[in-house]
């Protein structure tokens, strides 16, 4: 029959009994598969590790610096590990390493969740934090309403005349 139909004869169950056999165009069905295994490699995601670091002493400035640049990571999908090095009597002050991770931590809100409490690991002091898909949703959802409102706002009302057309 597989001849007869110019289509390959292939065993599906050697060990069923009987055997289980079926009439296939076996090179159309190894492609299927192989575009299957494609698409299923097309979308899955490689999330990646990031590493900020920051010191017990830095500026405003460059906490603010980072802490956006540790945002966007999130935003992209990225776990960002967070690390605060010590250095030579800083190290008598962990207390000064955990405010600033708690300061970390506030700053990017709900964006992100902290995987791994901060610890310290010799001289210094890392956490883990990885993106919270659900709070980023609707943070766009609220920015984008938020954007339609101010759009409603800024146009006029159609029954709204200029006096100096109507003369």
């Amino acid at each position: 029959m597989a001849r007869g139909l110019d289509l390959d004869l292939v065993e599906v169950a050697p060990n069923a009994d009987p055997p289980v056999c079926r009439i296939m165009d076996y090179g159309k069905f190894r492609y299927e598969e192989a575009q299957k295994a494609k698409e299923s490699r097309r979308k899955s995601t490689q999330a990646s590790v990031k590493e900020v670091k920051f010191r017990p002493k830095i500026g405003r400035g460059d906490f603010d610096t980072k802490v956006r640049h540790l945002v966007g990571f999130l935003h992209d999908g990225h776990k960002v590990k967070v690390t605060l090095q010590f250095r030579g009597r800083e190290m008598a002050h962990p207390e000064l390493g955990s405010k600033i991770l708690d300061q970390v931590i506030d700053a990017v809100g709900p964006l992100g969740r902290v995987d791994n409490q901060a610890r310290m690991e010799g001289r210094s002091m890392s956490m883990v934090l990885s993106p919270d898909k659900k709070a980023h949703e609707a943070a766009l959802k609220a920015a984008a309403e938020a954007a339609v409102e101010t759009a409603a706002d800024a146009t006029p009302p159609a029954d709204v005349v200029d006096e100096t057309d109507a003369e």
